[in-house]
């Protein structure tokens, strides 16, 4: 899975967020995303992170070796 469907599963997924996919050791496997979503105000950043992971769901198991995650509300 590339990086740019990666930002586009979370934002469809997530309507309305903001994704930044960051690939610090370029290596194209090792991947953060920075995702900024009104949605996640007055939830957990456990919840926030969940709601991501819905978006990802097969990918997660099979297509994404590592993902960091890093969630802020609007």
């Amino acid at each position: 899975m590339t990086i740019p469907e990666i930002q586009k599963k979370i934002e469809d997924g997530l309507p309305g967020c903001k994704v930044e996919i960051l690939d610090p050791y370029r290596d194209g496997v090792h991947i953060k995303a920075v995702v900024t979503f009104t949605g996640f105000a007055g939830k957990g950043l456990l919840e926030q992170h969940r709601m991501v992971y819905a978006t990802l769901k097969d990918e997660l198991k099979e297509e994404i070796h590592a993902l960091a995650l890093e969630t802020r509300s609007e």
